[in-house]
């Protein structure tokens, strides 16, 4: 059920005070688990074993690669003061930073909007805001800017990088171009969890390019082309079309019921044979307009044809493959092979499970359970258990968060070869370098 070899073999580093590392690798290679390691949480808060030491001096802030794994509030106020009334702070000190920290990371709202109102990349700023509040002497940060769009990411650097000023930080990120101006070292780690190379970030540049990592100027990798037998639908799916469709998300609280705009005029159509991309800055409404297109999330105006909000749970996973941003959200089975097969059994069919987790890069691991896997093995399984029953509707929201260059080439290849054997694939994404046949730009919830 866990991992079968250590995720992390042998490794040692020290950082010094002040000292900015940016730690980078392919999906899998225990970047993340490093991070826990050094915050005291692996074994304790976060399932894991830990032999050797770990030791850190001065007060550490810690955000998760999955922002969803640290809200602790109902309210974006209350949740990055969360942190500063652990600590004592007087009330009249606390209100005044948590300002300040949403201001910095470019989160619009104020204290008293709804955490189950925000998009995604929405929630991955509040997170950083809380730890931001309250001024670490270290900062590990497991990518911070992974699921947001250029100007938040920016705005989102700028603020770490302000907060960093004089602190430690140590840094994992796959897309990590901007940041390599503001650090100092470079650590690589390889797939079996050992450091291939540690030093300057002038020696990591000039050096040959490790295996797995997304290097400043390079192209984007060829998708991978994906046996048809894995995607080709059981039946061709009617297009999706959408017609001046508005979403109002209603939240029932302890101060009363709460009402959101989350989509407003959406229009749009999605053909089979096509992989279409729904673009725009965070807390656009791309997630809200995707759940809507697979009849999943009630619509308040308009209309979407087929209309499949009345299916039963069975017909909707026959026509539908869902992926939302979370992935963790999808699990349900004990084993990663059982994961791929759930739906597949529960509709009569049968998948190769086998050529599918080949296919995604996940072989060897079928009977880990899924919540052993790195964040993007996570994201991949999700993407593999969602899809191995052929749907003729693909949607999937943010597919290619986490991924490095040989494992965005499995996903994205998937989305190309089930686009080009016939299905309509729907992806709600920040990534510039998807291959989409059509591009829809959403701008706070209108289509444009």
């Amino acid at each position: 059920m866990g991992c079968r070899r250590p995720t992390l073999d042998d490794v040692a580093v020290a950082i010094e005070p002040g000292e900015r590392v940016l730690v980078v690798g392919p999906s899998g290679a225990g970047k993340s688990t490093l991070l826990y390691a050094l915050s005291g949480a692996l074994g304790t808060t976060l399932a894991g074993e830990l032999s050797g030491d770990a030791r850190v001096g001065g007060r550490l802030g810690l955000v998760l690669q999955n922002p969803a794994d640290a809200v602790v509030a109902e309210h974006t106020g209350r949740d990055v003061a969360f942190g500063l009334e652990n600590e004592g702070h007087p009330r009249e000190h606390i209100w005044p930073e948590v300002d300040a920290a949403l201001a910095a990371v470019d989160l619009p709202y104020g204290r008293n909007h709804l955490v189950s109102a925000l998009s995604g990349g929405e929630l991955q700023r509040l997170v950083l805001a809380g730890v931001l509040a309250v001024q670490p002497d270290v900062l590990l940060l497991d990518e911070p800017t992974s699921m947001l769009d250029a100007r938040s990411a920016a705005a989102a650097r700028d603020a770490i990088l302000s907060a960093a000023e004089g602190r430690t930080m140590v840094l994992v990120e796959h897309r990590f171009e901007p940041w390599v101006e503001h650090v100092d070292r470079v650590v690589v780690l390889g797939g079996g969890g050992v450091i291939e190379s540690d030093g300057p970030v002038a020696d990591f540049l000039a050096g040959p390019s490790p295996r797995g990592v997304w290097m400043p100027g390079a192209p984007a990798p060829v998708p991978t082309e994906i046996l048809g037998a894995l995607v080709t639908p059981d039946a061709s799916p009617l297009p999706l079309i959408a017609e001046d469709v508005e979403v109002t998300l209603v939240t029932r609280t302890l101060r009363g019921v709460q009402r959101t705009a989350a989509l407003r005029r959406f229009d749009g159509r999605f053909d089979s044979g096509r992989l279409s991309a729904l673009v725009g800055p965070s807390g656009s409404g791309k997630s809200t307009a995707l759940a809507a297109l697979g009849g999943l999330q009630r619509v308040q105006a308009g209309r979407i044809t087929p209309d499949r909000s009345r299916m039963s749970s069975r017909d909707l996973a026959s026509q539908i493959g869902w992926v939302p941003q979370n992935p963790e959200h999808t699990f349900l089975a004990h084993t990663v092979r059982d994961e791929v097969e759930l739906t597949a059994r529960r509709l009569g069919l049968h998948v190769d499970v086998d050529a599918g987790l080949d296919a995604v890069g996940l072989a060897g691991h079928a009977d880990v359970h899924p919540f052993r896997l790195s964040g993007g093995e996570k994201r991949r399984l999700a993407i593999l258990a969602g899809l191995a029953h052929r749907p003729g509707v693909i949607l999937l929201d943010e597919p290619t968060v986490g991924q490095d260059p040989d494992s965005w080439a499995a996903v994205v290849g998937w989305l190309v070869s089930a686009a080009a054997a016939g299905a309509a694939v729907v992806v709600a994404t920040h990534d510039d370098q998807l291959p989409a046949d059509a591009v829809m730009p959403l701008v706070m919830g209108v289509s444009a």
